[in-house]
């Protein structure tokens, strides 16, 4: 197949992009015989020319298969977690709900202890039974904690969670997002969608609160306000995020690298493989930003708390 196209279009592209990773090789061989003056762009090299950590995961029914379509994408390893969700309204979300999600990653790490990274998780409403759950899981070699929407990241009940993962040096990493607003107004978030959803001001709470913690904001990819997110959080340098998430829209890695510098963003996918690598190798990051993006950043975190990745 020959195509002639723009790199920086190619990669913005979805379409094109999911269509270079689903077709591989053949795709791979965007060059032109007729015209030499065109300039042409091998999707898949520039894919692979970076190592790869997934920051932002969660295992698939199918291990396999998920694991199948990172090593297309170069992605050497992916950190998973199972938080604990309630769409619904009336799903349990107790101590056995939790210890259930932590053993669907316990048993994947233990599959493929090469290629996943375990975080567990937690309902800190239950203060004991957290602390408990902690030492387990840590005990059976999962490296960090994925929160979700039980309660605020600057809620009290999460203090002692907090000061034990600083003392294992580990990774408080939270759901969180931020409501689009109209016309710069950011709206409350009072829609009754998770309202115990971290928002980025209680981030920065928290990070100040502890500034020795580590604090992980999860995918400024997935549809909220990246841009009034990544101002907010510029305020504490020991918040990280990541760049997970389905939403597609221009120059969000590189206004994060403007904002909160080019080593506090991890890539992440959130389940958006194409999306994610794309988004990354479509930004106007230098190569040596892209390589901190897709790998070294996390890494160099991870290795905080005894977790090195080779």
């Amino acid at each position: 197949m020959l195509i002639k196209i723009n790199r920086r279009k190619f990669l913005a592209s979805t379409s094109l992009s999911a269509t270079g990773i689903i077709l591989g090789s053949s795709f791979s061989g965007c060059s032109s015989r007729k015209e030499e003056n065109n300039i042409s762009y091998n999707i898949m090299k520039d894919v692979m020319k970076y190592r790869k950590i997934d920051a932002h995961a969660h295992p698939d029914s199918d291990l396999g298969k998920q694991l199948e379509i990172a090593d297309r994408l170069g992605i050497e390893k992916l950190q998973i977690s199972q938080p604990v969700t309630n769409f619904s309204g009336k799903e349990p979300e107790g101590p056995d709900e939790v210890r259930k999600n932590n053993d669907i990653v316990i048993n994947a790490v233990k599959q493929h202890p090469d290629r996943f990274i375990g975080f567990f998780t937690l309902n800190p409403i239950y203060k004991k039974e957290s602390i408990e759950e902690i030492k387990r899981c840590v005990d059976q070699g999962l490296v960090g904690y994925k929160g979700y929407t039980q309660a605020k990241i600057n809620d009290p009940v999460y203090y002692p969670i907090i000061e034990k993962l600083i003392d294992l040096r580990m990774i408080v990493y939270m759901h969180a997002f931020c409501q689009l607003g109209m016309g710069g107004y950011r709206m409350k978030y009072d829609i009754g969608r998770f309202p115990y959803t971290t928002l980025p001001e209680e981030m920065v709470e928290a990070a100040r609160k502890y500034p020795e913690a580590i604090f992980h904001f999860a995918h400024i990819g997935g549809g909220g306000d990246w841009e009034y997110e990544c101002k907010m959080l510029k305020q504490c340098p020991n918040i990280y995020v990541d760049t997970g998430g389905s939403n597609n829209e221009e120059n969000i890695v590189d206004f994060a690298i403007r904002h909160l510098g080019e080593e506090r963003i991890f890539f992440g996918t959130d389940g958006a493989y194409i999306h994610g690598v794309g988004r990354v190798l479509a930004s106007g990051a230098t190569d040596d930003q892209k390589r901190k993006i897709f790998f070294d950043n996390y890494a160099n975190v991870l290795k905080k708390g005894g977790c090195h990745v080779a």
